[in-house]
């Protein structure tokens, strides 16, 4: 389906606005699951209140339900908290690698409605986040720094890469190596490039 004038002019917006946003004046209100027709939004205090009681109410108590999963299990992962500095994370996704690896994860999770200002949206969340946590990121800190109300969830790109990807390493491993053949790639193309004789002046 075509991007209509106002999606293209609402991406523009949040491209410009993300990355100087205030994690307390916005924040991910809702993670909404989309594939064609089908959308269902989870609350992201439901989510916060499953990480710090490992209980589950509401729409994903019943989805934890249908999946099998433990909701002390989910409870862990939403909690699980990764520390890392602010200064050379923000460094490195200004890099090529940085950009390669925010443009793969924005093909899942992006702005509802403007999935254009995905890359953006990632960048300001992490930066966000880490600043609100001194250097720790989760997912809930990544959710409540998100400078959007509503995240998409796209379920098709999430099974795609779930298909690929059996365990936290594998998905690690999936993010990373597509950006890093394309840098070697380019790397390449620009080494073979450079070692072609140059043609004989006239």
């Amino acid at each position: 389906m075509p991007i209509s004038k106002r999606q293209r002019l609402t991406a523009a917006v949040l491209s410009l606005g993300l990355i100087g946003s205030s994690p307390a004046a916005i924040a991910a209100e809702n993670v909404v699951f989309v594939t064609g027709a089908f959308r269902r939004s989870i609350a992201v205090t439901d989510l916060e209140y499953l990480a710090d009681t490992g209980q589950a109410r509401g729409l994903i108590a019943d989805v934890l339900l249908i999946a099998k999963q433990k909701p002390e299990e989910v409870s862990k992962l939403l909690k699980a908290e990764l520390s890392i500095p602010l200064l050379l994370t923000s460094r490195l996704l200004s890099t090529r690698l940085g950009e390669a690896l925010l443009a793969r994860i924005a093909q899942i999770i992006y702005p509802l409605y403007a999935k254009r200002a995905g890359i953006p949206a990632l960048r300001a969340g992490v930066i966000n986040a880490l600043v609100a946590t001194d250097g720790k990121l989760s997912a809930i800190s990544f959710l409540k720094a998100y400078p959007v109300d509503e995240m998409e969830v796209s379920i098709p790109a999430l099974l795609a890469v779930l298909q690929k990807a059996k365990s936290v390493s594998e998905l690690i491993q999936f993010f990373m190596e597509s950006p890093l053949d394309g840098l070697r790639g380019s790397a390449g193309d620009g080494a073979s490039s450079s070692e072609r004789p140059a043609k004989p002046a006239p």
